[in-house]
C-alpha cells in the first residue's frame, strides 16, 4: 500500500496477518522489479504463478542472496527477523511498537530482542549517575 507506506504480511510468523512500513528505499526497488518482471498476480509468485511464492522456494532464493552477497555466518530468514527487530530497539523504537510490527501477542515475545540489543543497554545512564550528578550540580 503505496499511498499509506504499509507492507501487508499475510500468514506471516505464526499464520499471522500484519502491517509493517515500507521503506521508501524499498517501495523503489519494488517498482524497479515489477517494471522488470511484470508479475502478474501475486508480487512474488510461486511456481504455478498462481500462487505467492512458498516458504522452500523464498528459503532457496534467500540462500541464493548470501552467497551473492558473500555472507558466511549461519544465517535464516529469521535471523532478518530478528536482525530488523534489534536495530529497531537499538534506535530507540518503543518495544511496544515493535511487539505490533512483530504480531507478537505478549510482549513477553518481543522481550527476547531486548537480550542482544546491547547497546540500547550500554546506552542507558544509571539512575545513580543521574542521582550524583544532580547531586554534584547543586553542590
Amino acid at each position: 500500500d503505496s499511498d499509506r507506506m504499509l507492507i501487508r504480511v499475510d500468514q506471516g510468523k505464526g499464520r499471522k496477518d500484519r502491517h509493517v512500513m515500507l521503506s521508501p528505499s524499498l517501495l523503489e526497488l519494488l517498482r524497479d522489479y515489477w517494471r522488470e518482471a511484470r508479475p502478474a498476480g501475486w508480487l512474488f509468485p510461486g511456481r504455478g504463478r498462481i500462487d505467492p511464492i512458498s516458504t522452500r522456494q523464498f528459503n532457496r532464493a534467500f540462500g541464493v542472496a548470501c552467497d551473492f552477497a558473500e555472507i558466511r555466518k549461519k544465517v535464516s530468514p529469521h535471523t532478518l527477523r530478528h536482525s530488523f527487530a534489534t536495530h529497531l530497539l537499538e534506535s530507540g523504537t518503543d518495544i511496544r511498537v515493535i511487539q505490533v510490527l512483530l504480531g507478537h501477542a505478549k510482549l513477553e515475545t518481543t522481550t527476547i530482542y531486548t537480550k542482544v540489543a546491547t547497546k540500547t543497554i550500554r546506552d542507558v545512564t544509571s539512575p545513580l549517575d543521574l542521582l550524583l550528578r544532580r547531586e554534584a550540580g547543586s553542590g
